[in-house]
């Protein structure tokens, strides 16, 4: 927790520059205010706090969870989302997914991108990233099932089936 606090302004400040798909939802923002080494921002108060001056909502977490994911500051990501303190939040869980999966913990990844699924089934993006993990793993035949599946809910043109295509192409994932 102490190295998420201390490490998070700075990351904050690189990660809004970097790409905006791998963020955990659509809602999830790059442009997350800087804040000084030691503080969060606390979008109730709009402003920057110390970290521990109140408890950080799950929304803020995640916001800077993905910005630490984002910046590659992976294992700073893992403790933000373990602070989420709804353990059934699907976008929590995808960014554990994509953190250890980036740590090169794939399997491990895939579970929590699994109990994203269960959680809600729509999640193209945990299906996307989920696809991935096995086209690390070489399981291309289950990557083009989660491809299948992306493709029954938003159909061939959208971002997500794209890019698991692509990584299935190449055979190399994209994020």
């Amino acid at each position: 927790m102490k190295f998420a606090a201390l490490a998070l302004s700075a990351v904050i400040a690189a990660a809004a520059a970097s790409t905006a798909h791998a963020a955990g939802s659509e809602s999830t923002s790059s442009s997350t205010p800087t804040c000084k080494k030691g503080e969060v921002y606390s979008s109730s108060k709009k402003k920057c706090v110390k970290q521990t001056s109140e408890v950080v909502p799950d929304r803020s977490l995640k916001t800077q969870g993905w910005a630490l994911a984002r910046a590659g500051q992976y294992e700073a990501a893992i403790e933000l989302f373990n602070l989420v303190a709804d353990k059934s939040d699907p976008e929590a869980l995808n960014g554990l997914g994509f953190s250890h999966r980036k740590l090169g913990k794939v399997e491990q990844g895939i579970g929590f991108y699994a109990r994203a699924l269960e959680i809600n089934p729509d999640y193209v993006l945990a299906r996307e990233y989920l696809g991935e993990g096995y086209v690390k793993m070489g399981r291309f035949d289950l990557a083009r099932e989660q491809l299948a599946e992306i493709g029954s809910r938003c159909g061939t043109a959208c971002e997500e089936y794209l890019l698991l295509a692509q990584a299935i192409d190449t055979g190399k994932p994209i994020y």
